[in-house]
């Protein structure tokens, strides 16, 4: 079985701060770290090694500093790791990256299982996974908490507002996984040092010559960030104050029926 497993390098949200000034990200001094969710996906393309063999790949997009995700990957399992980057690919919103990724996918497939994060927690769009399907023409199954297979089909368990539903399909299949799908295991210390001394390759446009470069890049994206701000405070609060608990809350059953609450 062959898998890719698509990751992103992120800021650690809980570090970031926003210019109070230019409303734009503070990024000095914030470290970056592989996509959680997506480190859920690898767990998932991992388990599915384990148990049927194969052969799991991890791409991620983006600039150099990006191949510390894909030796983390390798360091937790993945056989291989490919850095896909240019200065052309620059700007991409989702559509973009997703069609780029597509183009990634299916230089080094085929695969028979896609897998990435239900949402990269820098954008929370959820969009780029299920887009990269649609270029590929895959199907795809969000918020899979399991998978097995059964001779050429997948049967995965999702994650739905009802409950879980029980899917059977063939492959190739893209799924992207939740927190809830699996607990990512640890690297070993051998494959901590194998991924440091392991070679990423790099692809660059020039690897890609069928590429479509109206859909790359700031020009290929239809989406544009035209701010980014902290929402104001509007609300305030109010103290409820009192001698004894039954006195503020008399108080405050009177506030919620005067503001007609209650």
């Amino acid at each position: 079985m062959n898998i890719v497993v698509c990751i992103k390098q992120v800021p650690d949200t809980t570090e970031i701060k926003i210019d109070p000034v230019k409303n734009t990200l503070i990024r000095q001094g914030v470290p970056s770290i592989m996509n959680p969710f997506d480190k859920n996906a690898l767990e998932t393309a991992l388990q599915l090694k384990d148990a049927y063999g194969g052969k799991v790949v991890a791409i991620a997009m983006g600039p150099q500093q990006a191949k510390a995700v894909l030796r983390e990957a390798i360091s937790m399992g993945a056989d291989e790791g490919y850095l896909v980057t240019d200065r052309a690919f620059g700007g991409s919103d989702t559509y973009a990256t997703s069609y780029i990724l597509s183009q990634a996918i299916e230089k080094l497939g085929p695969f028979d299982v896609i897998l990435g994060g239900k949402q990269a927690i820098d954008g929370d769009t959820g969009q780029t996974a299920p887009s990269i399907a649609e270029h590929l023409g895959a199907t795809r199954l969000t918020y899979v908490l399991d998978m097995k297979v059964d001779g050429d089909k997948v049967v995965a368990r999702r994650q739905v507002e009802e409950g879980i539903e029980v899917i059977e399909t063939k492959f190739p299949v893209l799924c992207t996984a939740t927190k809830e799908s699996n607990k990512p295991r640890y690297a070993t210390v051998s494959r901590k040092l194998y991924s440091l001394r392991c070679d990423i390759p790099e692809l660059t446009i020039a690897d890609f010559p069928n590429i479509d470069t109206t859909k790359i890049g700031l020009k290929g994206s239809p989406t544009k960030v035209k701010a980014t701000f902290t929402p104001k405070r509007t609300a305030t609060g109010v103290n409820i104050e009192g001698n004894s608990p039954a006195e503020m809350a008399g108080s405050l059953i009177d506030k919620l029926a005067e503001a007609k609450v209650l």
